[in-house]
């Protein structure tokens, strides 16, 4: 068994399976998840685990060279934008309805049990040389 870092097996794999260019949709638990992509569930209850908690273990593993978030997110849900702004000085802003359909596109889809609107990020895989 791992001693550190991210425990949950589909998780590990799921990282370890990803590659240049890669998506990774980090998301609440209403966002609509497209057919298609692995997807990693880790809601456990409402707000269980968070947005922040499991963006920030992705990011001590993942090597991100861009992130896109809905524009909305500054509105509906500061928090998650701040927490955005802090970790992605260049996050491109696009419409909700456009990052839903950016989605389709995402390898992995990792769902937090957050619960407050906008709290979702699309993460560009980098590499690490």
């Amino acid at each position: 068994m791992k001693k550190a870092g991210i425990l949950n097996r589909h998780l590990a794999g799921a990282i370890a399976e990803l590659g240049h260019g890669d998506g990774v949709l980090v998301c609440d638990a209403g966002m609509p998840i497209p057919p298609g992509p692995r997807v990693v569930d880790l809601a456990f209850r409402a707000g269980v685990p968070s947005f922040a908690e499991v963006l920030e273990g992705l990011l001590a593993e993942l090597v991100v060279e861009g992130a896109t978030a809905a524009e909305e997110t500054r509105r509906t849900n500061p928090e998650a934008a701040g927490l955005l702004a802090s970790h992605f000085p260049d996050l491109t802003l696009v419409p909700h309805e456009r990052l839903k359909e950016l989605t389709a596109s995402a390898r992995l889809v990792v769902r937090t049990g957050e619960a407050r609107p906008h709290a979702n990020v699309l993460l560009r895989c980098g590499v690490f040389f």
